[in-house]
């Protein structure tokens, strides 16, 4: 019988439990004594916030109860032994509550502690110096009023986001609130615009509440550095009215020196300077200028101020006025004989001088009187005046120049009366005449004809040379004078005087002469290239006189060269070097017979076949001249002798030469087939190749990319490629053969997939994989009665799906090709193994599970008796399989070579039935 469900036990387990824990209160509250409670009994209110209180006694029949405390009450809730009441607008910093009740004549009381905090809201950091000198201390201030408590707050002074100093206020009373960070920090120069900042941190995270945080407004810092040394002025002592003067100011070591500012001024003038940083330094540049109201001494200022604090550099200078000395003459532009006065003069003060003589006291003038004469035109008269200014002289001059008027003059000097130039580069063609006013000078021939075009750049021509007559024109005369122009040009070889080609016929005589023109008449030379004898007069013609002669003509202007080729001529002559009597001429090889015959002009040359196969023929030649163009290289050609004729416009010449024919090596797939089969275990033999060719080749075969060796008999290691090559005196011939060995079939491999048998319904494949060449084809036998069977394309797999008993048996495959058959064999089984089930149980089921199993088993055997069952459905349902076909049998699957069974099979007598129950899972 079976027992209570899980569900019901946990019921009464709790039950049981409940009951328990009931006792055991209800004692627990007849032992302990009667309290009172508070909750919570410790609070942290956030100040001005509210709190629910409950109170509460276990005393069964309180006679009353309340709550006392001193802060405001917005709500009460009671009830028989509880009281609940609101607490609003804490502020108190701590305070105690007190929940009491009366329970028979006697007071219970519990006390409560509740305390309050307050957030950072307000972080201050106390505003920081406007400028901190580097290198001094400054205070760093933090105040975080009202925030608490005080024990649970952190206060950081930070730069940037780099903590400066962290102090906690751990330990502090309960009721302190508010606090105070002070630090002090050295300025350094990186700490320049550095933002500083307090962050206040109030952890309450201890009592069950959060951790809150605040950070004050960030304060900038600026520090600087102010060197103690005046800054470096420099400007000029003496400023002199309505002038300008350089002025600079210069100061190192300012830190930011972007910051800086600078002040310049000159007296009450404020000067505005172009200021230029570099580094740490920096300079203030402008000019001064001077107005008369400031003449007399005056103070420069440069005054740098950085950080509240300044540096000032004070210079005098002295501002003066002294004009420019007043230069005259009573007649600028006098005709010749003229009397001319020259006066200097200053103002009161100055001291004048007149071409080094000074006048007689300071503040009066100097002068001098001349005849004017030509040698006085453009004279310069110098007056200078000095004035001492500050102990300092200072000095002014003036110049002024005296133009006198005369009639030209046409000096050798100036227009020479003999001209030479080169002919070719641009030149300016000048006659220059002393006269004033300038006087305009022409120059042409007498006759009228052509002028020169003076004081012009132009190319100079052999057409200007000539004698021509200047004339010199002013308002005061004119002046006449004649001069010749010589045109000097290189020396020129041209084509008329000095040919490029010139041919002599050998044997007579002749000369070398070359005509050149130029100016001054150019001397002339011809030389042979890698000679150095000179060529002159007569001489007879021979071959080596042919070749290239430099003929060079050189005269006070340049030289000229040119090059004449000399050309000797002669009659055809055969050479047997470059014509020979016996030639051999190659099948194939491209050439052509060369008959290079000597002579000037270069000789026709004919050869024609004189008896035999070549009688008429004519023999094709080798062009002279490699660009030319080559005629028809022949096929064939036919050995004989034959006629060679050579001709040219000075005479003949013949010659006798005899040609023989011969060809390379060559084979082709009829003398030495590309593929060729040897069987293996044949007598071993030599490759079959064979070549043409005169004279007749040498073949010799090696195997490529290992060795050869001889064998007597064919293996299948002689199978590869093979490297055949004949030769002969004319080249050589290579073959490549590809040599494979055949041989007679064997089953290499015969297998079942899978190896270990097949139950009815089933699937298995048998493989058969043979060595042969050529391949071998694949044939099947299979135990008669068995149908449903596939092959491969090949025939080399054998596959059966849902396997029966007429598929159990033997199967044989057989390989065959041109040299052989070659069979093997292997059994298959069909069966299924046995399987004992046995189900125990506890007492009640037993009986129960017994008979069920029986009653499968009588409707499981009578259904495989009769064929009813599916086998399929039982293999996929989990449930016992029958396996019933005639033939089969309990063993393995084994394969074996000739039709030989394997170990390990059994028979099954005629007639019999095998059944066996096979549990599988689903």
């Amino acid at each position: 019988m079976p027992g209570p469900s899980p569900g019901l036990r946990r019921a009464l387990l709790g039950l049981w439990a409940a009951l328990g824990l009931g006792l055991l209160g209800l004692s627990a509250v007849t032992q302990e004594p009667f309290w009172a409670d508070l909750q919570p009994r410790v609070a942290l209110v956030e100040r001005g916030g509210s709190l629910w209180l409950n109170c509460s006694t276990n005393c069964p029949r309180p006679e009353r109860g309340g709550l006392e405390t001193s802060l405001r009450r917005n709500g009460t809730q009671r009830g028989l032994r509880w009281l609940a009441r609101q607490l609003v607008d804490i502020r108190e910093p701590e305070t105690q509550p007190v929940c009491f009740f009366r329970c028979a004549r006697r007071t219970l009381q519990a006390r409560g502690l509740i305390r309050t905090f307050q957030r950072p809201d307000r972080v201050e950091l106390v505003p920081l110096p406007a400028w901190q000198p580097v290198g001094e201390n400054f205070t760093l201030s933090c105040r975080v009023p009202g925030a608490g408590p005080r024990g649970s707050l952190t206060l950081t002074l930070l730069r940037g986001t780099q903590e400066l100093i962290r102090r906690s206020f751990a330990g502090e009373p309960p009721r302190a609130r508010g606090a105070v960070l002070t630090a002090t920090v050295l300025a350094r120069r990186e700490d320049h615009g550095a933002n500083f900042s307090c962050r206040a941190e109030l952890d309450l995270r201890p009592h069950g509440l959060g951790l809150f945080e605040n950070t004050s407004d960030p304060r900038e810092l600026r520090t600087f550095t102010l060197p103690p040394e005046p800054p470096r002025l420099i400007a000029p002592r003496l400023l002199e009215v309505g002038s300008e003067g350089p002025v600079s100011c210069v100061i190192d070591g300012l830190f930011p020196v972007s910051e800086a500012g600078v002040y310049l001024a000159l007296g009450d003038q404020r000067l505005s300077p172009d200021v230029t940083l570099e580094g740490d330094a920096l300079m203030a540049t402008t000019t001064a200028t001077a107005s008369a109201e400031q003449e007399g001494a005056r103070q420069l200022v440069c005054n740098v101020t950085l950080g509240g604090e300044s540096r000032e550099t004070r210079e005098n200078v002295t501002v003066y006025s002294f004009p420019e000395p007043l230069l005259t003459l009573s007649e600028p532009n006098a005709p010749e004989g003229t009397m001319v006065t020259v006066t200097c003069a200053a103002e009161t003060q100055a001291l004048v001088t007149l071409d080094g003589i000074p006048a007689a006291a300071p503040g009066q003038p100097a002068q001098l009187q001349l005849n004017a004469t030509e040698n006085d035109d453009r004279r310069g008269f110098f007056c200078d005046a000095t004035l001492e200014v500050d102990g300092e002289i200072l000095s002014k001059n003036e110049s002024v120049e005296l133009r006198v008027l005369y009639a030209p003059r046409l000096d050798d000097s100036d227009c020479p009366r003999s001209w030479t130039w080169p002919e070719g580069p641009e030149q300016t063609l000048r006659c220059d005449a002393r006269g004033n006013p300038q006087p305009s000078v022409h120059c042409m021939r007498p006759d009228g004809g052509a002028v020169l075009a003076l004081g012009l750049l132009g190319p100079v021509t052999r057409a200007l040379a000539g004698t021509y007559r200047c004339t010199a024109t002013n308002d005061q005369g004119q002046a006449v004078k004649d001069v010749t122009l010589t045109v000097e040009y290189a020396p020129a070889l041209d084509s008329v005087g000095c040919p490029e080609r010139i041919t002599w016929l050998e044997g007579t005589e002749v000369s070398l002469s070359c005509v050149a023109h130029g100016v001054p008449p150019p001397n002339v030379s011809c030389v042979r290239f890698g000679g150095a004898e000179v060529i002159e007069g007569l001489m007879r013609v021979a071959r080596e006189h042919a070749g290239t002669y430099r003929c060079e003509a050189t005269n006070a202007r340049g030289s000229a060269a040119k090059n004449v080729a000399v050309t000797v001529e002669y009659g055809p002559r055969f050479e047997e070097v470059s014509c020979p009597s016996n030639w051999t001429w190659v099948e194939g090889s491209g050439r052509l017979f060369s008959c290079e015959v000597a002579g000037k002009p270069q000789p026709s040359v004919e050869c024609v076949g004189s008896g035999g196969t070549s009688e008429g023929v004519l023999l094709p030649l080798a062009p002279p001249d490699p660009g030319s163009r080559a005629p028809r290289i022949p096929s064939e050609l036919a050995p004989g002798t034959y006629i060679c004729n050579a001709t040219n416009r000075h005479g003949s010449m013949v010659k006798m030469v005899t040609v023989s024919a011969e060809s390379p090596p060559q084979m082709d797939e009829s003398t030495c087939p590309s593929h060729q089969s040897w069987l293996e275990g044949a007598e071993a033999a030599a490759l079959a190749c064979s070549a043409r060719g005169r004279p007749s080749p040498q073949v010799s075969c090696s195997r490529e990319g290992a060795p050869w060796p001889r064998r007597l008999r064919v293996s299948r290691e002689d199978a590869g490629t093979y490297r055949c090559l004949a030769t002969n005196a004319h080249g050589t011939d290579a073959r490549i053969i590809t040599v494979g060995v055949e041989y007679r079939p064997v089953v290499a491999e015969l297998a079942a997939s899978p190896p270990g048998g097949v139950r009815p319904g089933g699937n298995f494949t048998l493989t058969c994989r043979a060595e042969a060449w050529p391949p071998a084809q694949i044939s099947w036998r299979a135990p008669p009665g068995a149908l449903n069977i596939g092959l491969s394309s090949n025939n080399s797999t054998l596959s059966v799906a849902g396997a029966m008993g007429s598929h159990g048996g033997e199967y044989e495959c057989a390989a065959t090709n041109a040299h052989g058959r070659h069979t093997r064999r292997i059994t298959v089984r069909v069966a299924g193994p046995w399987l004992w089930v046995a189900v125990g149980g506890a007492a009640g089921g037993a009986a129960l599970l017994a008979a069920g199993a029986g009653l499968a088993f009588y409707v499981q055997s009578t259904a495989c008796k009769k064929g009813e069952y599916n086998v399929q459905e039982a293999e996929s349902s989990g449930e016992a399989v029958c396996l019933n076909g005639a033939g089969a049998s309990a063993g393995r699957d084994a394969g074996a070579e000739g039709g030989t069974e394997a170990a390990g099979t059994s028979e099954v007598p005629a007639g019999g039935e095998v059944f066996a129950i096979q549990l599988t899972s689903a």
